[in-house]
């Protein structure tokens, strides 16, 4: 009787003494949010197990005490505290309780990420990249030739570089056709398409999205920015029709080819109209560039808000420390709302126009999310501006979204209330 009273009363002081690392994700709480998520990604990698405290504290995440979590924090900057395990009942307690829209997500696997993005892109930076690198995440690259030979199944999440689907080189025809970068780039792609066995590179571009179509629709996660989302949907809506003119790809475009666009074949788009002049840097009406008025001082985007409980996924992708956030533009900064697909979710948006520029979808088993505007922390990034300096924003907003999405195929699955 008395040992088994000395093991019961042991067995309270270990549970009264036991503790978990909240890694605070509020304002105030936080120094360093984007590191935060690389600590959470390293935590996964070593096959622990993580809480997602989804509208707590800005979307704070709950991982087991260990020496080394503690010591990887203190290494990164990443602030930290240590809770004891009579706290944490308390805060899963109050996050199950009905009256609150807040959920404790299991965040189970490190998901293994590619970049597609070109071996020899130009001076202008990639934002996915760069926050990849800051908060230490580890990923691979991946091109045409990887995509073609089926590459991307070995991988869960698939990020697209600034991208030109169509075969139009980003319609920077106008101002950089004579640019040792732009000729190069050209060449170069030309190159590619041949050696890959396509008479062009709208037509190996459209082999490349077909493919990235596929393994979303298998059950892969997608997440694209700037002009990587438009480009994508048009090639995929003008699969076996010629949108591109001479300068391109050396023939004319199929006459009356607008007419000719399925809408169907997109994953987010509709009705939109193509911008036929070369000389034009824009894709399509979808893009809202040309069409906004509104000051840099007062451009920002408002995060949608979500249940929780019933609706983890897209409560998941706008975890932040603040519902507004800074407006960045980009070649395509955000996206005409009556042209996007009414099964598609607008994650945020600008309410001064009702422009959308965070949106996120299903298709097949998979998932997409397209984020418009270049980078999160460059109003107005040009060609061959320097790179930002992320030391410079640890806490930024914009960043954060993206680094939701690295880690929201992370999630246990399981079956969606909606």
């Amino acid at each position: 009787m008395k040992k088994a009273l000395l093991i019961l009363f042991l067995f309270i002081i270990t549970q009264t003494n036991a503790s978990y690392i909240l890694l605070p994700m509020d304002v105030d709480g936080q120094k360093n949010h984007l590191k935060a998520y690389g600590i959470t990604y390293w935590t996964l990698n070593k096959e622990l197990k993580v809480k997602w405290l989804l509208n707590y504290r800005g979307g704070s995440f709950l991982l087991p005490d260990t020496e080394a979590i503690k010591r990887e924090c203190q290494i990164r900057g990443v602030s930290f505290e240590v809770i004891s395990n009579a706290k944490t009942e308390s805060i899963l307690e109050e996050i199950s309780s009905p009256s609150q829209n807040m959920e404790a997500v299991v965040l189970e696997k490190a998901p293994k990420i590619a970049v597609y993005t070109p071996k020899g892109k130009q001076p202008w930076d990639d934002a996915v990249t760069m926050v990849l690198q800051y908060a230490e995440i580890p990923y691979e690259t991946v091109y045409d030739e990887e995509v073609l030979n089926d590459a991307l199944l070995a991988f869960d999440w698939l990020h697209l570089h600034h991208e030109d689907f169509t075969g139009q080189y980003g319609k920077f025809y106008a101002q950089y056709r004579a640019t040792s970068w732009y000729i190069e780039e050209k060449k170069n792609a030309e190159l590619l398409a041949q050696e890959l066995g396509y008479n062009k590179v709208s037509e190996e571009k459209l082999a490349v999205a077909l493919k990235i179509r596929d393994y979303v629709i298998g059950g892969g996660f997608m997440f694209a920015m700037c002009s990587a989302t438009d480009s994508f949907d048009i090639a995929l809506s003008a699969e076996g029709i010629d949108i591109c003119e001479p300068m391109f790809d050396g023939d004319g475009s199929d006459p009356g080819y607008q007419n000719k666009i399925d809408y169907h074949k997109t994953f987010a788009f509709k009705e939109f109209l193509l911008e036929r002049n070369p000389k034009v840097y824009e894709f399509s009406s979808i893009d809202m560039t040309r069409k906004r008025v509104i000051p840099k001082t007062a451009d920002y985007f408002s995060l949608m808000e979500f249940s929780a409980k019933w609706d983890p996924i897209p409560t998941m992708l706008c975890q932040n420390h603040t519902a507004l956030v800074k407006g960045f533009m980009g070649q395509t900064t955000s996206f005409n709302r009556d042209q996007i697909k009414s099964n598609v979710l607008v994650l945020g948006e600008t309410k001064t126009n009702g422009e959308a520029k965070y949106i996120h979808g299903i298709k097949g088993k998979g998932f997409f999310t397209f984020y418009g505007g270049h980078d999160p922390e460059d109003y107005q990034h040009r060609v061959g501006d320097a790179k930002t300096e992320l030391d410079l924003h640890p806490t930024s907003p914009g960043y954060r979204l993206i680094l939701n999405n690295i880690l929201f195929p992370a999630a246990r699955k399981k079956k969606q209330k909606t």
